[in-house]
């Protein structure tokens, strides 16, 4: 409640904001974040809170404007940390118990999924639902093309707003005040009255300092001794900038605030990684041993497809065909090492970490990374606790700046963290996955503390996989299939690495991995004597990728390469299903599969070939897009796109007339998208349609539930 004197001070008012977030991978916090940090030079003060936090804030009397940053996750769900938040908007609330709450969302997603930000669109529906009212339009940023593309924008647009929504606020108040006045003039001399309860602060008006707004256009003579170091070792591309950017005045973003003090313990603390993941909240967390590790492709294959079958009996996990789960893995044991190294922290590296809030910072919000421990060695917290090959925030980037001696690697980092170096960040950072180890090999002066990396890289995230097989067929057993993700050197990332999980489980099976056609690929790994590696992992159920609840509907899987894997597990539950029928009329189940070679990287040909032989798959259509004849490709599909092209009557008349169901799984970027656009075709010719109406049928199917993806970037 804010007195009213006849005269004040020179004093800005400030509008309240609540500003929330809720992240599973840190993009949405740090946008909470950045936006929290401009608040208060564009006039308001904001609110900062993880929607975990209910105790801190209450939607039922909050009058200030509300701003949500929401990611999604899992198969278009809420992040784990919204997780209650959106049980308690869907539950039995009146419509209009939210109708005084004025609200924004961003919503961050990735197009290449099927929900694309849809985690955004259920906190959005939920809140529209019991009467909340939006004061700007809900963002959609796309993280397949750059998230920052939609994100910028969409931040500038919200000051402005912000800024009419409170001048209206505003006027109410002063209407409330003047009838007020009005009717106490006689008695309101050196005397105070009550404002409606919404919620203004005031401040001294001090003009921004330097480090709100900084431009730079002029560059400084290099060191020459680093300079010849640099042009005797292998230097990246993106390092050195171009006209016209090396010589444009920069709008550079303010210093990320630092809030953390980092201390070390020469005691030591043992910390089991299994016991510090198990006490993630919502998980169920089972250490399971790999007894059987396969190679599905020949060493000549383009890609390298490993098997894997865990033995989960002693273990309370439950699985359908069509779900997945996720592996807890760790970083590289030699870019661990390597960082250590290069943070100059050699000798701390089985120390204790003691972590703690650096007082009275600026930081809004400010308070310890939840997913560390409270006590743990420097070692663990790189190797369990930190995504060390996330590609770094503009954020990042301009702190690292501050710790970089040399000022031309200085004035990239500032480029890549500006707003005229936008397109340099999207080609470098972005397209080549650059990570902080890339950017301190390229960049030799830059030395940054390791509060910087705790306060800037994400946490470690976990990977998930679709179940390969079927509990009815596999009892006790879940197995999986992926290719060894490579990422081969290049002139912007001349260091070669591995994928963190794939990379990782490899190294771990490879004493005991057999080849496909190896005749002992039955044998119990037992009997070798070798110790089986152990992993950590939790199930994660999808709820529409299954098979359908109507058996004698036909079913159409498309999946090609390591995409097979889910309808591997298909077959192996439709097989059992006919056995204990035997009476039953199933529906037909078509396989579209594709890869490059025939010979060198089919996957599961053997099994397939089996359920042919029994009556499983009905019909199974293949593609092998390296083994086209050269002279010519006429009347040979390339791609699993092409072959659906092929029995587009066939296809058609299992989904239009007899409410078929058509399954894709593998590759979101490109491979699900041009299936789309050929069952696009397929239905404008079928219907005699144009396109529109036909991607509308689409449309209907996937609400139906018939038309469903499980697929990956």
């Amino acid at each position: 409640m804010l007195p009213i004197w006849c005269s004040v001070m020179p004093l800005e008012i400030k509008h309240r904001i609540l500003l929330l977030y809720a992240s599973q991978n840190g993009q949405a916090k740090a946008i909470a974040e950045d936006i929290a940090e401009a608040a208060d030079g564009k006039g308001f003060i904001a609110d900062l809170y993880c929607v975990s936090q209910m105790e801190e804030f209450n939607l039922e009397k909050e009058h200030a404007p509300v701003v949500i940053i929401t990611s999604t996750t899992g198969f278009g769900e809420v992040p784990d940390t919204a997780r209650k938040f959106a049980r308690e908007l869907k539950s039995d609330l009146p419509a209009d118990f939210y109708s005084h709450v004025k609200y924004a969302v961003l919503a961050l997603g990735d197009s290449n999924y099927s929900c694309f930000a849809n985690g955004g669109k259920i906190i959005d529906k939920c809140l529209q639902q019991l009467g909340a009212q939006h004061f700007y339009a809900t963002g959609y940023a796309d993280d397949a093309v750059g998230l920052e593309l939609v994100v910028e924008p969409w931040i500038e647009g919200l000051w402005d707003a912000l800024k009419e929504l409170c001048q209206k606020q505003n006027a109410e108040i002063y209407s409330d005040a003047e009838k007020i006045l009005d009717m106490n003039h006689a008695s309101t001399t050196n005397k105070s009255f009550e404002l409606p309860d919404i919620e203004l602060r005031l401040e001294a008006n001090v003009p921004p300092t330097s480090k709100d707004s900084f431009n730079s256009s002029e560059g400084v003579e290099p060191n020459p001794i680093v300079a010849g170091l640099q042009e005797c070792r292998l230097v990246p591309t993106w390092v050195k900038s171009e006209k016209p950017l090396s010589e444009t005045a920069l709008n550079i973003p303010s210093l990320p605030v630092e809030y953390l003090n980092v201390e070390f313990q020469k005691s030591t603390v043992q910390v089991c990684e299994q016991e510090y993941f198990s006490l993630a909240p919502n998980v169920a967390l089972f250490q399971v041993p790999v007894t059987k590790a396969i190679s599905l492709t020949r060493e000549d294959a383009v890609k390298t497809a490993l098997f894997l079958e865990l033995d989960i009996s002693k273990t309370s996990m439950t699985y359908e065909p069509g779900d997945a789960f996720s592996v807890i893995c760790p970083n590289s044991k030699s870019e661990v090492e390597e960082l250590i190294q290069r943070l100059g922290l050699a000798n701390k590296k089985d120390h204790v970490v003691e972590i703690s809030i650096i007082p009275n910072n600026k930081k809004k919000g400010a308070h310890l990374p939840e997913y560390m421990p409270k006590r743990s060695t420097l070692q663990f917290i790189l190797t369990w606790c930190l995504e060390i090959r996330s590609v770094p925030k503009k954020a990042c980037l301009r702190a690292l700046a501050e710790y970089t001696s040399d000022s031309s690697e200085k004035r990239r980092l500032q480029e890549l963290s500006s707003k005229q170096g936008a397109a340099d960040y999207t080609r470098y950072m972005r397209d080549h996955n650059l990570c902080l180890l890339d950017i301190l090999r390229a960049l030799p002066s830059c030395r940054p503390p390791l509060s910087l990396l705790l306060e800037h890289l994400p946490k470690l995230q976990v990977r998930s996989y679709s179940a390969a097989s079927s509990p009815k067929y596999h009892p006790g057993k879940l197995h999986f299939v992926f290719n060894i993700v490579e990422f081969p050197s290049c002139p912007e990332k001349p260091i070669k690495r591995r994928g963190v999980c794939t990379g990782w489980l490899a190294e771990q099976v490879m004493p005991m991995l057999q080849n496909y056609e190896n005749e002992t690929i039955i044998s119990d790994s037992l009997s070798n004597g070798f110790e089986l590696p152990q992993i950590s992992i939790f199930s994660r159920h999808n709820p529409f990728f299954h098979l359908p609840a109507v058996m004698a509907a036909p079913i159409i899987m498309v999946g090609p390469g390591t995409g097979i894997a889910p309808f591997i597990g298909f077959l192996q539950h439709r097989q059992k299903q006919k056995e204990e029928n035997p009476d039953f009329a199933f529906g037909e189940m078509w396989l579209f599969y594709g890869c490059r070679h025939h010979d060198r990287d089919y996957l599961f040909r053997n099994e397939l070939k089996g359920f042919q032989d029994n009556g499983t798959l009905t019909h199974l259509k293949t593609c092998f897009s390296r083994d086209l004849p050269k002279d010519t490709t006429a009347g040979k599909p390339k791609y699993v796109q092409h072959l659906l092209r092929l029995f587009a009557e066939d296809i058609a008349k299992m989904l239009l007339d007899e409410n078929g169901y058509f399954y894709v799984c593998g590759d979101g970027k490109n491979m699900a998208k041009d299936v789309a656009s050929s069952l696009t075709e397929i239905v404008s010719e079928k219907l005699g349609v144009d396109t529109l109406v036909a991607m509308k049928v689409l449309a209907d199917l996937r609400e139906e539930k018939r038309y469903l993806q499980d697929v990956w970037s």
